[in-house]
């Protein structure tokens, strides 16, 4: 019965569900704050926010692959449709929310990965959980962004006399 709840929950929930829980005056608040983070280090940083999985990944979840696999593929996949993988110096971030199942991922690239160990993501998603769970969705996701800076200006500062590209839109995408 928990498989057909779950269906139906991800088959009503749309990107109109995005929209309200990142509204379009919250979308360009943070949108501007990733765009003065990418201004103080190398890094790129996209945040997805999606309301529901497609049918394909729902009908992956089960005994042999749990709830947590699925979603980590699909924000990999979200990764790679958003180039974050292309990136020159390898250290783009995404910050995934389901809406559906109230579930949270980052995927570091390869540099980053390997200079910031997963406790300290961890640690990051958990603050932010308890941050939306309480309510404060912007505030949570600021804080996030502020972490996620910090992590990027600590590993790859920008350097003032040649500024990095932007490489990627710093726009929240709402699906």
């Amino acid at each position: 019965m928990n498989r057909w709840w779950r269906l139906l929950r991800h088959r009503w929930m749309d990107r109109h569900d995005s929209a309200r829980a990142v509204p379009d005056d919250m979308a360009e608040r943070l949108t501007r704050r990733v765009t003065a983070s990418e201004a103080r280090h190398t890094g790129e940083v996209r945040l997805v926010v999606e309301a529901a999985l497609p049918t394909s990944y729902l009908l992956r979840i089960g005994p042999r692959e749990p709830l947590a696999a699925v979603v980590r593929d699909r924000a990999l996949a979200w990764f790679g449709r958003l180039r974050l993988w292309d990136t020159e110096h390898n250290n783009g971030v995404l910050i995934y929310l389901l809406l559906a199942e109230h579930a949270i991922e980052f995927v570091a690239d390869r540099a980053l990965a390997r200079r910031v160990p997963p406790e300290t993501w961890q640690a990051i998603v958990d603050r932010l959980g308890a941050q939306l769970r309480a309510g404060g969705f912007e505030d949570g996701l600021t804080q996030v962004l502020e972490e996620v800076s910090a992590l990027l200006v600590q590993h790859f500062p920008s350097d003032a006399a040649a500024p990095g590209e932007n490489e990627l839109p710093d726009a929240v995408l709402r699906a």
